[in-house]
């Protein structure tokens, strides 16, 4: 059995991809770390914009207070577990 802890990653969510570019560069310009991805079906829910930033859990805090700051438009912020696996495509 494995006992390391899960790593979270936090999507944020957007109405539309506007306001998600919008936010980028806002982290961006507060030197806060976030990367576009596609929103993960099973959090999507109704929205109909597709696109997500992911933050990492080492940063998430920073992200929340610079939104909070700037009353940046978002829809959601979601914490998943970090399905990114970096040994993936590695065949030696």
């Amino acid at each position: 059995m494995d006992d390391r802890v899960q790593e979270l990653n936090y999507y944020i969510l957007f109405d539309n991809y506007t306001q998600g570019l919008a936010l980028q560069e806002l982290l961006r310009t507060e030197g806060l770390p976030s990367r576009i991805a596609p929103t993960l079906r099973s959090i999507q829910g109704e929205l109909s914009c597709g696109m997500s930033l992911l933050v990492s859990q080492t940063h998430i805090d920073a992200v929340r207070a610079c939104i909070a700051r700037h009353r940046a438009a978002h829809h959601s912020i979601v914490e998943m577990p970090c399905q990114i696996k970096p040994g993936r495509n590695k065949f030696c």
